[in-house]
């Protein structure tokens, strides 16, 4: 920031709920000036609410990020009452729980309108501002799903997938070009928000995060430290770092696995009412907030996260051992 002592002004898409919702509260703590996109006016302003108590300012931009007009205006409304962005996080996606066979191409488009190309409208509108003034950061909220793909969910992985290919060619183009901007992405594990119970689903029985579970304050707590320091990306969970690791090895062995596990494991056993409303198309007229319904099974810390966020001290505490070690096999000689 050119004044270390103003406030971060920052965005987040997809901050009326769950994840995007964590991550404003974490900024407000620190009183940052929010600008706060999605499509529900309701939520949006109890998103706010929770900001300004936290000591943050927020502004309400209800904005649809498959609309590249409506994110530029957005982007354009937040400098113009905020101040110039510093951070961008593009956040807001949604899905389709179904198998393949049975979505329509229209359903397909708009999962990767949302997910996928609201991210690349996002990072647009974000580059015509912070690339002339050569500084600021641009988080993109990806998934350890951006590495390995699972059943029922083809149009959101395919989403995710997409996000990394575009964030490894951006990156390059900033190294480039020698861009003090910053880009960065956290891959998210399975987190407690209320996306379970709004998005639309074929399937039998309710759906469900694939355990094991983080509450969405981890996933924020990441997003927070990676849009303060220079990582090229952010493993959230040792889940994540199992999925994305082992899918490099065997990914034969993960197809089969979740042949035989993935149906069963993204479902509870309760009975899905095929007729409630989904947000697909249209946002769900309420205010859902931060969680989900899976607070009794949901972790509030990851071990994995804090040597991941702390690997300066991991690493200096294993020297240690190590010089322990020697020097009391040396002893002992």
């Amino acid at each position: 920031m050119d004044n270390p002592t103003a406030p971060e002004v920052v965005v987040i898409t997809g901050a009326s709920a769950g994840l995007g919702r964590a991550i404003a509260h974490e900024f407000a703590r620190r009183s940052a000036h929010i600008g706060l996109l999605a499509r529900g006016l309701e939520s949006l302003q109890g998103a706010a609410r929770e900001v300004e108590e936290l000591g943050g300012k927020a502004l309400i931009l209800p904005t649809d990020v498959a609309d590249p007009n409506q994110v530029e205006a957005a982007a354009q409304a937040v400098e113009e009452q905020l101040g110039p962005i510093d951070i961008w996080i593009n956040n807001a996606m949604t899905s389709v729980f179904s198998p393949f066979k049975e979505m329509t191409a229209e359903e397909f488009k708009r999962v990767n309108d949302v997910t996928y190309l609201g991210v690349v409208y996002g990072t647009m509108s974000a580059l015509r501002r912070m690339l002339p003034r050569d500084r600021g950061t641009i988080v993109l909220v990806g998934s350890a799903l951006a590495y390995r793909g699972i059943p029922l969910q083809s149009a959101y992985c395919g989403a995710k997938h997409a996000i990394q290919g575009f964030s490894d060619s951006l990156r390059s183009e900033l190294i480039h070009d020698k861009s003090n901007v910053h880009l960065t992405m956290v891959q998210m594990p399975a987190l407690n928000t209320p996306q379970f119970g709004w998005v639309k689903s074929r399937l039998p029985h309710k759906a469900q995060p694939v355990p094991p579970i983080f509450q969405p304050e981890v996933g924020a707590r990441a997003v927070y430290y990676a849009a303060h320091h220079k990582r090229r990306e952010i493993f959230v969970g040792g889940s994540t770092s199992i999925v994305i690791n082992g899918n490099k090895f065997a990914p034969g062995l993960g197809d089969l696995y979740l042949a035989k596990t993935g149906y069963k494991g993204q479902q509870t056993n309760e009975p899905e009412n095929p007729n409630r409303p989904d947000n697909l198309w249209e946002p769900v007229k309420t205010d859902p907030g931060t969680h989900g319904r899976f607070d009794a099974q949901a972790k509030d810390n990851s071990v994995q996260l804090w040597a991941t966020l702390h690997r300066s001290w991991v690493g200096i505490g294993a020297a240690a051992l190590t010089g322990l070690g020697v020097l009391f096999a040396r002893v002992r000689k």
